[in-house]
């Protein structure tokens, strides 16, 4: 970890105000998942948000905009951010994500196949399509149109649309946490 999740009580009046909004906002919609250290500081990509506002206040506005927005079924969401996450070893991601994806009923097997970064057996066609396109995109290819059409046929042009927002979103999360080094909540230990 190379910078500290920041305690509400350190933080000045506009960021204290971010810091509020995103625990409201993750206290209900991931309460499974550990996102609040005991100080009651944020973990995962938020401490980067909070540390460099000039650039974490507009990220999370977009990030935001992906879930106040979204359409694409939640089993499907997960899938993509799993394919994402495995694919950058993401540990934060991959942990608040595996919790994630068991509360909105996606099989244990299928969890850990797609953490390990493999194709996983399962999924039902949406889920498949979904994992397909974020293969091909975290990889650093076109998706080609023969995907593109099916991904289409299933899901719709509006979803797939937002799939690839999805996609780039969790990418960007996975490249935040990596770069700050964020460890998953059982993995915290203190900055030396």
């Amino acid at each position: 970890m190379r910078i500290k999740p920041l305690p509400p009580d350190t933080l000045g009046n506009e960021a204290r105000s971010v810091h509020n909004e995103i625990a409201s906002v993750v206290g209900r919609s991931q309460s499974q998942v550990t996102m609040i250290d005991t100080h009651g500081a944020l973990l995962g990509p938020f401490p980067a948000m909070l540390h460099y506002p000039q650039f974490g206040i507009p990220a999370l506005s977009f990030l935001r905009t992906l879930d106040t927005h979204a359409t694409l079924d939640k089993s499907v969401r997960e899938v993509a951010i799993l394919t994402v996450a495995a694919s950058f070893g993401a540990r934060f991601e991959l942990y608040a994500h595996e919790i994630m994806a068991e509360a909105f009923g996606i099989s244990p097997d299928v969890i850990a196949s797609l953490a390990a970064g493999n194709h996983p057996y399962g999924l039902n066609e949406q889920q498949a399509i979904a994992h397909s396109v974020a293969h091909i995109l975290v990889t650093g290819h076109v998706v080609p149109d023969s995907t593109y059409k099916r991904a289409v046929q299933l899901l719709g042009q509006d979803a797939i649309a937002e799939l690839f927002f999805l996609i780039g979103g969790y990418c960007f999360i996975a490249i935040i946490l990596n770069g700050f080094d964020m460890p998953a909540p059982e993995n915290l230990k203190p900055l030396t």
